[in-house]
């Protein structure tokens, strides 16, 4: 039992990338699965594969990048690098990242079947509607009354 940190520890400085994905891949999965039990609902393994699949896929791998290029573009600990480089990912990064996390809501094109695939009308009310959920969806976690 006593071995296992000191060889995640050489794991993720030998192969920081790879040790950041599997691990956060398994948080993100960890924490599915405990939401789900904790609303008292069945375990849906279905959702909690389709979650570690996005979290493997992209989130992971978006995070090391994006918070990596944001250290070397904005160097420093100092309140005011810690602020701008807050500042910076919430207003580039997070859009993104929540954007992918609710693909089930929105439709993503490499989620869809091909008969969401069709053709269809869409009002500017709709489409603001959409630009707004992506942007402000992630709050509704904060706030127990639905929306």
């Amino acid at each position: 039992m006593a071995g296992w940190w000191p060889a995640l520890s050489r794991a993720a400085r030998r192969h920081p990338w790879p040790t950041n994905v599997l691990l956060y891949g398994s948080l993100y999965s960890a924490g599915d699965a405990l939401q789900q039990r904790l609303q008292g609902c069945e375990a849906d393994w279905r959702q909690t594969r389709r979650v570690a699949t996005l979290a493997v896929t992209f989130h992971a791998n978006f995070n090391y990048v994006w918070l990596g290029l944001l250290e070397r573009a904005l160097p420093g600990r100092a309140p005011r690098a810690v602020l701008a480089k807050l500042l910076c990912d919430q207003v580039v990064g997070a859009p993104i990242a929540v954007s992918a996390f609710y693909t089930e809501r929105t439709g993503v094109l490499a989620f869809c079947t091909a008969d969401q695939l069709q053709p269809c009308s869409c009002s500017m009310e709709n489409s603001l509607h959409w630009s707004l959920w992506f942007s402000l969806g992630h709050l509704r976690l904060f706030f127990p009354a639905e929306w």
